[in-house]
C-alpha cells in the first residue's frame, strides 16, 4: 500500500504539491487524475523517492522507498519512457537492470514476451517508436515482479491493441492483490480501467473515492427527450408542459432536451397527454469525462482562446462556429449547465448568472438575505494554501 500523509513539495517560491493525504490500496486499479501541472508527477517523484518532500511523508509498505530492501524487487514504475540509453538493445537494458536488482537473466525474456518485443529484443532502442519505447518502459516495471506498480501515462504512443493490452495488464495485477496507481489523462481508458479515483488540481486533494461515487457527485442523471425536428411548436408545448410538471429542462445543442426531476415514464405520460410525438427519450448518465472536467474546471492553468482569424472562410452547413452563442442554459464555465441534483466540489464550482439557469416554473422572489457565506474549502485541503500555489514552473512543477 502507498500512503502519503500532508505531502507537500516546494521549489523555491512555487509550491507543486500541498498538503496531500490519500492512501493507495492493493487489489484495485487507482487512477491519478488533474490538469497539466496539477503536481502528479512531482507526486510520483516523492512516492519513489526521487524528489525529496519539502514537509510530510510518504510511504510503501509502511516505509519510504530509500528504505525498502532491494527496491526495485518491490517496487515497479514507468515515469519515463524515453529514460533509455539509445545505444542498448532493449534485451542489454533490460539485463542490466536485472544485473543490478539480482533478477534472474531469464526474466528479462519474460518480459520482453509479456509486453511483445521479443522480435526487436536485439535492435538499438534508439530506433524504437514512442509505443515501443512505451512497451519497454511496461517490461523494466515488471522486470522485478513488484507488488507495487505505477505508471505515467501507461497508453501514450500505443495504438488500440496496445491500449487494450495495457488494460486487461493492470486489471490482472491488481486482480492478483498488487497495488496498482496509474496516472493518465484518457478519461474513457480511466472509466474502463480505474476502480478507484484520486484527483488533484493546482496540488491539492480535490476527490478520493471510488469512479461511481466520482460521477454521482459531480454530475446528475437526466432523461434526454426529444421530438420531431419539423414540429418545433411540439417541441415548446412539451417544454411547458414538463415544467408545469415540476421538471427541469435545458435545450441541449443539437436541438434535444435534457430533462431532470421527472421520471422517464412521468414524461412519456405527459408527452401522451399533450398528445406530443417522441422520437427519443432515454436515460442518461454523465461520463467520467463530463464529471472530471465539471470538479477540475476551475483548476485548469491553460486555456486556449478563440483564434483571431475564426470567421474568415464559410463553415460547411450545420457547423457551429467557435465562440457562437451556445444554446440558452449552456453558458457556464466550460459549457456544462448546473443540473438539480449535482454535488459541485465547491473549490471547481463557479456561480451560474441567472440567465444561464435551466427553466423552471416561476417563484415568487425570495426575500432580501444576508451574502452568502464562502464555500468551504475541501476537507482534505482544510490547511490554508500558500499564497504561490499557482505559480508554476513549465517542467519541475509537474
Amino acid at each position: 500500500m502507498i500512503e502519503a500523509v500532508g505531502l507537500t513539495k516546494r521549489y523555491g517560491a512555487k509550491t507543486a504539491v500541498h498538503n496531500l493525504t490519500f492512501q493507495v490500496r492493493p487489489g484495485t486499479v487507482t487512477g491519478f487524475l488533474g490538469p497539466n501541472g496539477s503536481g502528479k508527477s512531482t507526486t510520483m517523484r516523492m512516492i519513489l523517492g526521487l524528489d525529496v518532500p519539502t514537509s510530510g511523508r510518504v510511504t510503501i509498505g509502511g516505509r519510504p522507498y530509500r528504505e525498502l530492501p532491494n527496491a526495485a524487487r518491490q517496487v515497479g514504475a514507468l515515469i519515463d519512457a524515453k529514460a533509455v540509453h539509445g545505444g542498448r538493445s532493449a534485451y542489454n537494458h533490460l539485463l542490466s537492470l536485472a544485473q543490478l536488482a539480482g533478477i534472474p537473466r531469464t526474466r528479462v525474456d519474460e518480459v520482453l514476451g509479456v509486453v511483445g518485443l521479443q522480435d526487436v529484443a536485439k535492435r538499438r532502442s534508439k530506433g524504437f517508436s514512442l509505443g515501443m519505447g512505451q512497451r519497454l518502459g511496461i517490461a523494466a516495471a515488471l522486470l522485478g515482479d513488484p507488488q507495487v506498480l505505477l505508471f505515467d501515462e501507461p497508453v501514450n504512443g500505443l495504438d488500440p491493441e496496445g491500449i487494450l493490452w495495457v488494460r486487461n495488464l493492470m486489471k490482472r495485477l491488481a486482480a492478483e492483490g498488487r497495488t496498482v496507481f496509474v496516472s493518465s489523462h484518457l478519461m474513457s481508458e480511466m472509466a474502463l480501467t480505474a476502480d478507484h479515483l484520486i484527483v488533484i488540481g493546482r496540488g491539492q486533494l480535490l476527490a478520493d473515492m471510488s469512479v461511481q461515487e466520482f460521477i454521482a457527485a459531480n454530475s446528475a442523471g437526466f432523461a434526454r427527450v426529444r421530438t420531431p425536428d419539423g414540429e418545433p411548436e411540439g417541441r415548446e408545448k412539451l417544454t411547458s408542459a414538463l415544467v408545469e410538471a415540476g421538471g427541469q429542462v435545458l435545450p441541449e445543442p443539437d436541438g434535444a432536451l435534457r430533462v431532470t426531476g421527472l421520471a422517464l415514464p412521468r414524461i412519456s405520460d405527459l408527452a401522451h397527454t399533450a398528445d406530443i410525438r417522441l422520437w427519443e427519450l432515454s436515460p442518461h448518465q454523465a461520463s467520467l469525462e463530463e464529471a472530471y472536467m465539471r470538479m477540475t474546471q476551475a483548476a485548469v492553468d491553460y486555456r486556449s482562446t478563440q483564434d483571431p482569424r475564426a470567421g474568415f472562410q464559410q463553415p460547411p452547413p450545420g457547423y457551429a462556429m467557435p465562440g457562437a452563442p451556445a444554446p440558452q442554459g449552456w453558458g457556464g464555465p466550460g459549457g456544462y449547465p448546473v443540473l438539480p441534483g449535482e454535488q459541485p466540489n465547491p473549490y471547481a464550482q463557479q456561480p451560474v448568472p441567472p440567465q444561464q439557469q435551466p427553466h423552471q416554473a416561476p417563484v415568487a422572489p425570495p426575500a432580501p438575505a444576508a451574502p452568502p457565506a464562502p464555500a468551504a474549502a475541501p476537507q482534505d485541503a482544510a490547511a490554508p494554501a500558500p499564497a504561490d500555489l499557482t505559480k508554476r514552473d513549465s517542467e519541475d512543477a509537474r
